[in-house]
């Protein structure tokens, strides 16, 4: 967990860099209807949710199923159009912006899902998959293109022998670097990452989250972490927000969450922690 002077500094030096993102009463409904039945009802997924993602930072949202974490990155993503409220990013209104203009920035937004294989054409070979984003962009030559996508397979530790093989031949650690690098060939500002470390082993998150710190530090990403995970994300996470019912609680540098939770919610989540002792039992079960 980050703290004491360190963590002071960082935030004052995030703070001097300015917000990347930056979210503003957000809200997206959704009508349900029933299999036999013309009406329906409103599904609050987002509910007024606000948050700030500071440039070159890691952000960590956390919170039970169902809070609209989720839902909250798709609408950044712009996969969803949200109902109400507002979404800059890089000083720029999302929703405000043409078709052209979305077109461009969606390269700078790219999201890593839980499970990789189900965004991954599993009839294309690694090399194929990480440069169809530069083809679909209009980037570059065919020569190009490919040359790009090799550096992108080796910048997550791919070896050149894995670039003819396909999605299902990976384990499923590789699929992750796959889908990673075929995010990064467009060089994009901001990462999302929804629940992506949450299907490896304890030796699989901490390799994959020091992949993570080389590819944020070597081009200077900005970082969405969305986990249910408190312990986890404590572990990297610059600030942590906490959603609750479609909204967003509580923001705060990591240490601070840890230490002055200012929410009922937040401090629920904390007690709910498994202890250092219990931790160490299970594993040595």
């Amino acid at each position: 967990m980050k703290g004491g002077c360190k963590d002071v500094s960082e935030s004052i030096e995030r703070e001097r860099r300015g917000p990347l993102v930056s979210v503003q009463h957000l809200s997206k409904n959704y009508v349900q209807r029933g299999q036999f039945s013309r009406t329906g009802h409103t599904v609050h997924a987002l509910e007024d949710a606000s948050l700030t993602i500071s440039r070159g930072a890691t952000l960590a949202l956390v919170g039970d199923s169902g809070s609209g974490k989720s839902t909250l990155a798709r609408c950044l993503a712009l996969l969803e159009k949200p109902s109400a409220g507002e979404i800059t990013f890089d000083s720029r209104d999302l929703l405000a912006l043409g078709s052209r203009e979305l077109f461009a920035v969606r390269s700078q937004i790219q999201l890593i899902f839980q499970e990789p294989a189900s965004a991954l054409n599993p009839r294309m070979t690694a090399l194929e998959i990480v440069a169809e984003p530069l083809a679909i962009q209009r980037r570059g030559t065919k020569a190009e293109r490919r040359d790009r996508a090799l550096e992108g397979l080796a910048s997550v530790g791919l070896r050149m022998d894995c670039r003819g093989k396909r999605p299902m031949e990976f384990s499923g650690g590789q699929r992750q670097r796959l889908a990673i690098a075929r995010a990064l060939v467009l060089e994009p500002q901001l990462l999302i990452l929804d629940e992506a470390l949450s299907s490896l082993d304890l030796a699989g998150q901490e390799t994959m989250l020091q992949l993570l710190a080389e590819l944020q530090a070597r081009h200077s990403l900005t970082y969405l972490h969305i986990s249910h995970d408190l312990r986890l994300v404590s572990q990297f996470a610059d600030e942590i927000a906490v959603m609750y019912n479609g909204r967003v609680v509580e923001q705060q540098p990591t240490a601070k969450l840890f230490s002055e939770p200012s929410e009922e919610y937040t401090r629920d989540l904390l007690i709910a922690l498994p202890s250092l002792e219990s931790i160490c039992m299970d594993r040595s079960a």
